[in-house]
C-alpha cells in the first residue's frame, strides 16, 4: 500500500485507537432536502470539529463546507436515481477522479446494490473506481446498499461485504444486525456501521455500542445526529463510546448532562425582561382561562 492511501487512510480511521466517527450529509443526492437537512451549511457547521470525516456530495462541500477546514472529506461519487424514481439501485459514477482530487477528497464513496436489479453495473462500476482511485492514492469506500426487497440479516450483509472487499475497497460501509461478529469475521477490510433512520437517542448509542463491540471500526451517522434535538450534545456523546470506550450508560448519562447544561449558558433572547412592566399586558390579576 502506498504512503499516500495509508494517510488518507489514518485520516479517516484514526490510528490511535483505529476507531472513526464518520458523519454523513451525502443524503440529499437521492431524497432531496432531508428533515433537518434543509440548510446543509447550518448543519453542518457547529457539528464538523466533533466528527473524523464527513461523508458529503461535490455540491454541497464546496457550496456548504468551510474550505479552511482540517476535517477529512469522504466524498460520495455515486447516483443518478432518486426517492421517487424507478429503481435506486440504477446508479453511476458521476464525479471524476480529477474533480475528487480538486476537492482534495481522503476517500471515495459509492453504492454497491447486491440481489438488485442493477447489481451487475454497480459491483463493476466499484472495481472501476477502484482502479482508478489507486492510481491516485485515494481510497474507496464501498457502501452496502440494501433496496426495499433486500433484507438486512448477516447472511446477506456478510454477502455483499465480502464482494465489496473482493472488489477491492479499503473500507465498507454496511448495516449492524443480529449476529453481526460474523460479517465482520468475513470482511477483510474495516467495516463502518450506518446509522440509518432516526431512532431514540438511547438506542442509536446502543447501536453505536453493539457496532464497536461486534468488530466495526466505527459509525457514518447522519439522521441519528442531525435529526436530533441536540445534535451537538448526540454527536459529543457517540464520540464518548466510539473514541472513549464509554458504555450506553455513561454516554447517555453524558448526553443528558450536555442537554439540561446548554439552556443554562444561552439567554433566552424571547424572554421578556420581568424587572420591567409590561405597559402591554392585560389586567395582571384576570385568571388565565386557557385551555392547556
Amino acid at each position: 500500500m502506498d504512503w499516500g492511501l495509508k494517510n488518507r487512510l489514518s485520516q479517516i480511521i484514526k490510528p490511535q485507537d483505529n476507531r472513526a466517527l464518520m458523519l454523513a450529509v451525502d443524503h440529499g443526492y437521492f431524497l432531496g432536502p432531508t428533515e433537518k437537512l434543509e440548510n446543509p451549511k447550518k448543519v453542518i457547521a457547529p457539528l464538523l470539529k466533533y466528527c473524523d470525516s464527513l461523508m458529503v456530495t461535490r455540491g454541497i462541500q464546496r457550496t456548504c463546507v468551510p474550505a479552511t477546514t482540517n476535517t477529512p472529506m469522504v466524498l460520495r461519487v455515486s447516483g443518478g436515481s432518486s426517492i421517487i424514481g424507478e429503481d435506486l439501485s440504477q446508479e453511476e459514477i458521476t464525479v471524476s477522479i480529477q474533480d475528487a482530487i480538486r476537492l482534495n477528497a481522503s476517500a471515495l464513496a459509492m453504492s454497491i446494490f447486491v440481489g438488485s436489479k442493477y447489481e451487475h453495473q454497480t459491483i463493476v462500476n466499484l472495481g472501476k473506481l477502484v482502479s482508478k482511485a489507486e492510481k491516485y492514492g485515494i481510497p474507496v469506500l464501498a457502501v452496502t446498499a440494501v433496496g426495499k426487497e433486500l433484507g438486512k440479516d448477516a447472511r446477506y450483509l456478510s454477502l455483499a461485504c465480502r464482494i465489496a472487499a473482493e472488489q477491492g475497497a479499503h473500507i465498507v460501509k454496511t448495516y449492524y444486525c443480529e449476529n453481526f461478529e460474523k460479517v465482520v469475521q468475513s470482511c477483510p477490510v474495516p467495516i463502518i456501521v450506518a446509522g440509518g433512520k432516526k431512532i431514540p437517542e438511547r438506542d442509536a448509542l446502543q447501536l453505536t455500542y453493539n457496532s464497536i463491540k461486534g468488530g466495526a471500526v466505527g459509525v457514518d451517522m447522519g439522521r441519528n445526529i442531525w435529526q436530533s434535538e441536540h445534535p451537538v450534545e448526540m454527536i459529543k456523546a457517540v464520540r464518548t463510546i466510539v473514541h472513549g470506550n464509554s458504555t450506553v450508560d455513561q454516554a447517555y448519562a453524558y448526553y443528558k448532562k450536555l442537554v439540561s447544561e446548554g439552556p443554562k449558558n444561552k439567554p433566552n433572547q424571547n424572554k421578556p425582561n420581568q424587572n420591567k412592566p409590561n405597559q402591554n399586558k392585560p389586567n395582571q390579576n384576570k385568571p388565565n382561562t386557557t385551555k392547556k
